[in-house]
């Protein structure tokens, strides 16, 4: 069955190539042929602003509001939304969502008893709520809701939209970057955001190295950032920086946060509300418990649909996953294959495979160390030979992972930057690649001097058994699983593993106190972030400091890669040079891309009656460039075609049935306009 509903989206439906040039009529008939309707498709001119406070009123307050491209500037304008994104609707259902009608204070579960509340199981801790620290997955999803940043990603192709900002143009000289600052966004507690929340959020992390701790990379070339009025912005560069429409950096208000005293400690979780701007407000926080959200029903692109969001804690996903069986959470994301296959025939549940924005990679400890030269930790020195990396690397068995650890929901690793990201993906050519090969591995280790004793162990040049720690999240079963494959792949090898499996990886991580671990990230659809947490720039000022960096790679020839990509304008020279980032890191050997895995995630459709996802196409719910997906989310009580009264372009929702004249129709939409996708260790 295929259903149509009127919703809010977040853009117009804008197919561009290069920012400029418009799609032709025939393809809306096409799609109005189809029973889709559309917006006219429009560029608007080169001295387009933003629209006007008075036109945006002439629409549905629930509307969306995105850029159409002014060719040649490089400058958006805000225009009215229509259909965008994929919408999965369920064909009925009559749920409020609520797991039960307990208030929150009586059983301390995260729930108020509120009308429509969305449920989300979750297992990753909170490492920070402060959106000048936290780097994980959960904690920066957070911020994405109750935080506007400067821009957003377009969940149709991940290009920039609209965010706090509703128009940027730079100079000439790509040196100064001016943001026109929306008048519609307020605070929680009513005063109004402005540019100058942003100027001092840019700010602080130019003065304050605490502050810089999560994003310092995004503002480490400013040299100057002002706001000569409520709505203009206007940031100074040192130099040109590419990632100027994508800072993925939360917009704080200033006269909450001026109060903060050490950046580098405050967590930002005993005081609630949280006072913010996006969709969401952050009311409730109990660790390794729940975090409550309400709706912010002054939120400029409109109100959510569900009255509360809640990210219920669960450390077993088997138990998150019966939860979503009787109906105690709405949604569980990371599902294992057998979870997900035990839910495919399940009544009132909807499995989502898509392709995912992560990567499974092994990390290897280079010998941790800061930038005043300090050694830390307790990596093994064994593994600061290459060719103990590359013979360990050749032992493992990549498509036995994709096959038997995901049972075919992954692709086989090559290159640091999912396939998803086709404008920056690279793999490595034939002679290049670290191929399964044991003889191989075994003859590198024995040329290079690691016998194997009596008994068949291999031994270090120390004449002592070569056997090593890898760091495993105890919450992950695919760590685990992964885990014995390399303890027996390596036992061929004559080397020992102990897979030490910890709730909290992070303090021996930060500590050095490691030789490998299994390390995943979120990737954005700008890879800024997660090329420079492998830059000299990131490792920690001394030994008892926290940098940004994930792995303590310190590489000369990949800093100056990073360096020249960090300043090019040009998508294909930059495209280039990001390929030539990987394969140097690649030929470290101290990064082991395993696999990409898919976004295996599941939920209920008597509950959640329609939700965006990311990319329109085969794309995610859980952990998205943005918030689109728990933004626009309806209850399935409000599921069926609602008119939303402003006469926009009604949004394709796929059910349990799939039409395959609506599959072709997108299909044609998305080949012409589909592009590569904090942002976190997960």
């Amino acid at each position: 069955m295929i259903t149509t509903a009127h919703h809010r989206s977040p853009g117009p439906a804008l197919f561009l190539r290069s920012r400029a040039g418009r799609r032709p009529h025939p393809l809306l008939r096409l799609l109005l042929a189809v029973g889709i309707a559309a917006p006219t498709l429009i560029a608007g001119p080169p001295q387009a602003q933003a629209q006007t406070r008075a036109e945006a009123q002439a629409w549905p307050r629930a509307q969306a509001q995105a850029p159409a491209a002014v060719p040649g500037t490089g400058q958006l304008m805000d225009s009215p939304a229509s259909a965008v994104g994929t919408r999965v609707r369920a064909d009925e259902g009559n749920s409020d969502g609520k797991t039960d009608g307990k208030d929150d204070k009586s059983n301390g579960d995260g729930k108020t008893g509120a009308g429509n509340v969305l449920t989300v199981a979750v297992s990753q801790s909170v490492d920070s709520l402060s959106p000048f620290l936290a780097q994980r997955l959960v904690s920066t999803s957070v911020h994405r809701l109750i935080y506007e940043y400067l821009t957003n990603y377009d969940p149709r192709d991940a290009r920039p939209v609209p965010g706090l900002a509703t128009a940027w143009s730079p100079s000439a000289d790509k040196l100064t970057w001016t943001y026109t600052i929306r008048k519609d966004s307020t605070w929680s507690d009513g005063r109004p955001a402005t540019a100058e929340d942003a100027a001092w959020t840019f700010g602080r992390m130019m003065k304050d190295p605490g502050a810089a701790t999560a994003n310092g990379s995004f503002t480490a070339n400013f040299a100057e950032v002002t706001a000569p009025d409520p709505e203009t912005l206007v940031i100074r560069l040192k130099k040109p920086q590419a990632t100027m429409t994508a800072l993925d950096v939360p917009i704080v208000p200033k006269h909450i946060w001026e109060k903060v005293g050490d950046f580098s400690t405050f967590n930002n979780d005993t005081r609630f509300p949280v006072v913010g701007n996006g969709p969401f407000v952050l009311t409730d926080y109990k660790v390794d418990r729940y975090i409550r959200l309400r709706a912010n029903k002054n939120f400029w692109r409109g109100a959510p649909k569900f009255d509360e969001l809640v990210f219920r804690y669960y450390k077993d996903g088997d138990a998150a996953v019966a939860a979503l069986r009787k109906g105690e959470v709405s949604f569980v994301p990371h599902l294992t294959p057998a979870q997900a296959a035990s839910l495919k025939n399940a009544e009132n549940i909807q499995v989502n495979d898509a392709p995912g924005r992560r990567f499974l990679a092994l990390a290897t400890n280079p010998g941790a160390r800061a930038k005043n030269g300090g050694r830390f930790g307790s990596g093994h020195p064994a593994l600061l030979d290459p060719v103990v990396r590359r013979a360990l690397f050749h032992a493992v068995d990549r498509q036995t992972i994709v096959e038997k650890v995901f049972q075919g929901h992954a692709v086989e690793g090559e290159g640091y930057l999912p396939p998803r990201f086709s404008a920056y993906f690279w793999k490595p050519a034939a002679s290049q690649r670290i191929a399964h090969d044991p003889a191989k591995a075994a003859a590198l280790l024995d040329e290079a001097g690691y016998r194997r004793d009596g008994s068949g162990r291999r031994l270090g040049k120390d004449g002592r058994p070569l056997d090593f720690r890898v760091l495993c999240h105890a919450t992950d079963p695919h760590d685990k699983a992964v885990g014995k494959y390399l303890r027996e792949w390596w036992g061929e090898l004559g080397i020992g593993l102990r897979v030490v499996c910890l709730d909290n990886v992070s303090d021996p991580w930060l500590k050095g106190d490691y030789d490998l671990a299994f390390d995943g990230w979120s990737v954005n659809p700008d890879p800024d972030f997660v090329l420079s947490i492998h830059t000299c720039s990131a490792l920690p000022a001394t030994p008892a400091d926290t940098g940004a960096t994930d792995n303590f790679i310190c590489d000369e020839r990949f800093d100056r890669l990073y360096a020249q990509q960090a300043v090019e304008y040009d998508a294909a020279r930059r495209g280039d040079l990001v390929r030539q980032m990987q394969s140097r890191l690649y030929d470290t050997g101290f990064m082991n891309v395993m696999v990409y895995p898919n976004a295996l995630e599941a939920y209920r459709t008597d509950q959640i009656g329609s939700i965006t996802t990311m990319p329109e196409a085969a794309g995610n719910l859980y952990g998205q460039d943005g918030y689109w997906s728990w933004w626009s989310a309806e209850p399935a009580a409000a599921g069926g075609a609602a008119s939303d009264g402003g006469g926009s372009s009604p949004a394709v929702a796929i059910g349990i049935g799939i039409s395959v004249v609506l599959v072709i129709a997108v299909g044609i939409l998305t080949s012409r306009r589909r592009r590569a996708t904090a942002d976190d260790r997960e």
